[in-house]
């Protein structure tokens, strides 16, 4: 036994898409057995619920809202609540891991940045970016965007993805020889199959996150009904049934290639 983190959770205080406030989220997932959470709410360019016409200081607080919320919750707790980003292009989407809020007041231009530029200021504070779902086909998804240049590690298990799309990503990560990770993609409770990432030891802080997981020290585990399983050791998520249904485009130089 380890000690477990979800990796990749949404709160409706920042996503449109949320169905559960940050604050309610400690007692929840600390009955089901994990040691803490990043909370990873789409940015401004994605599914996001902060109002587009805020100046940008009030944007970030607003943004940032469901995770203090979170943190303020899991305090006198033994429970860790760390801060991360969803961030969007064309429907590829980055979970971006060691960066703050200061971070975000620095930067009021990045969402006029490419690929490359938002991935090299990440980068440039300590930070890493993971691509989450990377074949993930939804009604809104026209093409699979791939850019593995700027990819410090694939998201190989998410729960809000079928299983081949799970596969497909566990087959690109080891294409690239990336670091993995898990995480349950959660909007809201619900029974079922959730993701993670467990480690031997304690995690502080997000920095600890990023420098365990670089350094391949993590487990992308899957909790099913209870059970804690290894998602390399499943078959359905590392062998693909079929191949993706929408075109694989692959990036370079933030140029289509």
């Amino acid at each position: 036994m380890g000690y477990i983190y979800e990796t990749h959770l949404h709160t409706c205080e920042a996503s449109k898409c949320g169905r559960a406030h940050g604050a309610d989220y400690i007692d929840y997932m600390m009955g089901l057995g994990y040691s803490g959470i990043i909370v990873t709410d789409h940015f401004f360019n994605g599914n996001s619920a902060v109002p587009a016409d805020l100046p940008w200081k009030e944007r970030v607080d607003w943004y940032v809202s469901g995770y203090e919320a979170a943190l303020k919750a899991a305090e006198g707790k033994d429970f860790k609540v760390f801060f991360g980003i969803e961030y969007n292009f064309e429907c590829d989407e980055y979970l971006i891991y060691g960066v703050d809020k200061q971070w975000l007041y620095d930067n009021p231009d990045i969402l006029s940045k490419t690929r490359h530029e938002v991935y090299d200021l990440v980068h440039a504070s300590g930070g890493i970016m993971v691509q989450a779902h990377p074949y993930r086909e939804r009604y809104y998804i026209t093409k699979i965007n791939l850019t593995p240049s700027i990819c410090d590690g694939i998201e190989i298990y998410n729960a809000g993805n079928e299983t081949y799309m799970n596969s497909l990503a566990y087959k690109y990560a080891e294409k690239l020889d990336l670091p993995t990770s898990s995480g349950s993609d959660i909007h809201f409770f619900y029974d079922g199959m959730k993701g993670g990432m467990m480690f031997e030891n304690k995690l502080e802080t997000i920095q600890d996150y990023v420098k365990a997981f670089m350094n391949r020290e993590g487990t992308p585990i899957v909790l099913d009904e209870g059970k804690i399983r290894r998602v390399d050791e499943i078959e359905e998520f590392t062998v693909p049934s079929k191949e993706p249904n929408l075109e694989v485009v692959y990036h370079d130089n933030d140029r289509q290639i």
